[in-house]
């Protein structure tokens, strides 16, 4: 009895020994929650981004963590949630986000999402009386020009499509003057695909010489293209400008094919230079030219893309700027002093606001890319051409011609 009694107190000490442990010894974890398009037409780039941000935490892990005021290293946890590209769905998910212990989050795909998402936030730090919520979020998707001056909460990692497009019509006055007149056609229902034709290349095509003959529209899920086509070869532009993402994009070219449309030039949106679009309709993009804010054109570019491409996912320019992402609130985290208690965790969460306000420039995949007051970025681009299934580099400002 004497030796049973023993074993059962060594037992009972060894117990409140483990039961205590985890208290002292276990690792602090900071939470970043991703979000975007997982369903429907747009799925893939929410897909692409869950697959970047995970290889991004996973490196970030495998060297050890971030570092916290304390000088104790905290593990990268990332979360993705689906937001179906859905409004009413997006703010849910960060009103969850911002009740839990989640520290910032990254997303979302859509525009149609991040426009009203970041009408929630608090507009201006500095007011008090403002119940908006006060939670950072770092977007790497949603394109449309302008959201983040919405809310001093919102920062955005996204191509300035007017910068990118002007570039582009300027380069295509000076190679190729033979182009004189252009017809847009866009995702009449898509916040972005809309912008980008009605507030970016319509814009910037008049400025360089070409003159609009005419525009058609369609859904992001339409599958039949027959009318707007018809009225393309009517037209008969020299360039057609197809503000969409790669599911009707490549309806549109593959109706402009059995039509026998063929215009001199196809100009895409950033958003379609994906391998989605070579997986739908390499053949009949041939030729076409996007401007975009990434290709694996260095090292670094192309070590990226495999990491990404072994968590299942594609890199492009909005898979990317998910892994700048991570990798650039790393830097944050560590330069704001971040303590990573539950105690701390709006204090921490408005450190990380004030330090991504404060940037100046991060340092990107394609290069320097400079941050804008209003919590915008101005990144490195360069121009592809489809050409054989692939996206090929046919103009990088950055090279002599």
């Amino acid at each position: 009895m004497k030796k049973s009694a023993l074993f059962l107190g060594a037992c009972a000490l060894a117990l409140a020994g483990f039961a205590a442990a985890p208290a002292s010894s276990q690792q602090r974890v900071i939470k970043i929650a991703g979000f975007g398009a997982k369903t429907g037409p747009v799925r893939s780039f929410g897909v692409n981004s869950e697959a970047a941000m995970r290889a991004a935490a996973a490196e970030i892990n495998a060297k050890g963590g971030i570092k916290l005021a304390d000088g104790k290293m905290a593990k990268v946890e990332v979360t993705f949630d689906d937001d179906r590209c859905q409004a009413e769905d997006g703010i849910n998910l960060v009103r969850r986000y911002a009740s839990s212990d989640v520290l910032v989050a990254v997303g979302p795909t859509c525009s149609n999402v991040a426009e009203p998402l970041f009408g929630i936030l608090q507009k201006k730090v500095s007011d008090e009386k403002d119940s908006g919520l006060r939670f950072p979020i770092f977007t790497d998707v949603a394109v449309k020009a302008g959201l983040a001056q919405i809310s001093e909460w919102a920062f955005r990692n996204t191509p300035n499509e007017p910068l990118l497009y002007d570039a582009l019509f300027k380069y295509l006055q000076a190679k190729r003057p033979e182009l004189k007149t252009i017809m847009g056609g866009k995702e009449g229902d898509f916040a972005h695909s809309k912008a980008g034709w009605d507030a970016v290349m319509k814009v910037a095509a008049p400025k360089y010489g070409m003159n609009i003959v005419g525009e058609v529209e369609w859904k992001l899920t339409d599958t039949t293209f027959t009318t707007q086509v018809r009225e393309m070869k009517a037209k008969n532009p020299d360039v057609i400008a197809i503000a969409a993402h790669p599911f009707t994009l490549c309806g549109v070219v593959k109706e402009m094919a059995r039509q026998g449309v063929k215009p001199k030039l196809i100009i895409g949106l950033t958003s379609s230079s994906s391998m989605e679009t070579m997986e739908g309709c390499a053949r009949q993009v041939e030729g076409a030219i996007i401007p975009t804010t990434f290709a694996p054109v260095n090292p670094e570019a192309k070590r990226v893309a495999g990491l990404i491409a072994k968590q299942k996912g594609s890199a492009d320019l909005h898979s990317t700027a998910a892994w700048e992402n991570v990798i650039i609130l790393k830097s944050v985290i560590e330069a704001a002093k971040i303590d990573g208690k539950p105690e701390t965790l709006a204090a921490d969460r408005r450190k990380v606001r004030d330090a991504l306000a404060a940037l100046k420039e991060t340092q990107g995949l394609l290069g320097v890319t400079k941050r804008t007051e209003d919590r915008e970025a101005i990144k490195p681009f360069v121009f592809v051409t489809a050409k054989g299934g692939n996206w090929v580099v046919s103009y990088d400002p950055t090279k002599p011609n």
